[in-house]
């Protein structure tokens, strides 16, 4: 195996795993959020549709809170580097606002 071959590898497999993510975000087993849930101007509102998208689910594995929490946070780190400081501290805040529903 020649170089170049071992660098086609490395590439498709960076590939697979950014398709990966892509797969799980658009056709998750978790959660059905509602459409353009991250525009909406209130973070209670965000906290409540991810709530209402949650306990609607009949395919999570876990509790509802538990579901929505993880769904976020993966959305969250998925965006990475690209989500704007502002952005990321609006959705912590929704992650404190969502626990604040659950009385948790």
């Amino acid at each position: 195996m020649g170089i170049v071959a071992l660098k086609r590898k490395k590439r498709k497999s960076v590939v697979k795993a950014r398709r990966w993510s892509q797969r799980v975000t658009e056709t998750s087993d978790a959660l059905d959020l509602d459409t353009g849930v991250f525009s909406v101007a209130s973070l209670r509102a965000i906290a409540r549709s991810w709530k209402r998208s949650a306990e609607r689910s009949r395919r999570r594995k876990s509790g509802s809170l538990r579901s929505a929490m993880s769904m976020l946070t993966f959305y969250i780190n998925r965006a990475g580097r690209k989500l704007s400081k502002t952005r990321r501290a609006r959705l912590e805040s929704a992650k404190k606002e969502l626990r604040l529903l659950y009385r948790k």
